[in-house]
């Protein structure tokens, strides 16, 4: 069990992030695959894999231990760009990356690779990164559009849920069955015992897909002041999954701008992230009165939701609206 330990000013400073990024998404998949037990949510995206799959992760796979794990998402970024993450890996500190590797399990890693990792060797950190990279291309690739939307509709539900009834009511439906709300402390089912003090720091919660578990807390070993990160599955409902793993046809984004119109198609990509009519109408390149129009008849139709935040709105998808991009796409 994981215990949290909230105090006022780390529930002030809670927050969530859209995504833990591609290459963590890649390095969970990985898990998944090696642990057999995928799951029904995860079998059609199994089904979907080649029938052999290529040595591709190879050195990654090697990494795979026990727990604890290592943190992709501190040593690459959570950017949503595979090529971001690729680059901040490469030029990540000497110290972060042998502080991970010497707070992992990896009974199954090359010694002499490991040996050359902590001693920050350029090429055996060109092979972590491209064994990442092609373990992307191969799990995460073909889905990664959808998968986005997928995280951001979830956290536009939990923005949803911040705003109308607090931290303390998002605490309580974060994860139902894994998570639990016991005021002032979060508890979670974990692989084991462990007692965490944010200490004023909040916490940073974040989806993500891959990762069928049960949640996992990261912490920056190098930087006592910066927030943990709870990351959090998002993948229980196999109806869910199946729009996810699902192949869009060659005409779902045309499809998608025919029953919409191509703005509004594209403005309900947009609103995936969750924004406000100006940043909407910069986006789009329109004025904000033809932004507040679109917004308008989105939101008639029961595709997004708007809530005031200060003095701006914020727009962001229904689960109709998200189900809805999921299958249809945004068109180019």
């Amino acid at each position: 069990m994981l215990r949290i330990h909230f105090t006022a000013d780390d529930l002030i400073r809670t927050r969530f992030s859209a995504t833990a990024g591609p290459l963590t998404e890649t390095f969970h998949s990985l898990q998944l695959l090696a642990n057999c037990g995928s799951g029904l949510p995860y079998r059609p995206w199994r089904r979907r894999l080649p029938e052999r799959l290529s040595t591709a992760g190879g050195p990654v796979r090697s990494l795979l231990g026990p727990g604890p794990w290592l943190d992709v998402t501190g040593l690459a970024g959570s950017d949503p760009s595979v090529e971001a993450g690729l680059e901040t890996l490469l030029g990540v500190p000497d110290r972060l990356l042998r502080a991970e590797l010497a707070h992992i399990e990896a009974p199954r890693a090359d010694p002499r690779w490991l040996a050359e990792l902590a001693a920050g060797d350029l090429t055996a950190r060109r092979l972590l990164a491209d064994s990442l990279h092609a373990g992307y291309r191969e799990l995460i690739a073909p889905h990664w559009g959808r998968m986005r939307a997928h995280l951001d509709a979830v956290r536009a539900d939990w923005a949803r849920t911040l705003l109308d009834s607090g931290v303390e009511r998002l605490l309580e439906t974060l994860c139902p069955g894994v998570v639990r709300w016991r005021s002032p402390v979060l508890e979670v089912r974990f692989y084991k015992d462990l007692d965490h003090h944010p200490a004023g720091r909040g916490l940073v919660i974040t989806p993500t897909v891959f990762l069928p578990g049960g949640p996992e807390l990261l912490i920056d070993l190098t930087d006592g002041t910066a927030p943990a990160t709870l990351l959090v599955p998002t993948l229980r409902d196999p109806l869910v999954a199946a729009g996810l793993w699902a192949e869009p046809g060659a005409e779902s984004g045309r499809s998608l701008a025919a029953l919409l119109g191509r703005t509004r198609a594209a403005a309900l990509g947009i609103l995936a992230e969750g924004c406000s009519t100006t940043e909407l109408a910069r986006r789009l390149a329109v004025s904000p009165a033809a932004a507040s129009q679109h917004t308008g008849v989105l939101r008639d139709a029961n595709l997004i939701t708007t809530r005031r935040r200060g003095g701006a709105v914020l727009h962001t998808l229904t689960p109709l609206g998200a189900d809805l991009l999921h299958r249809g796409g945004v068109p180019d």
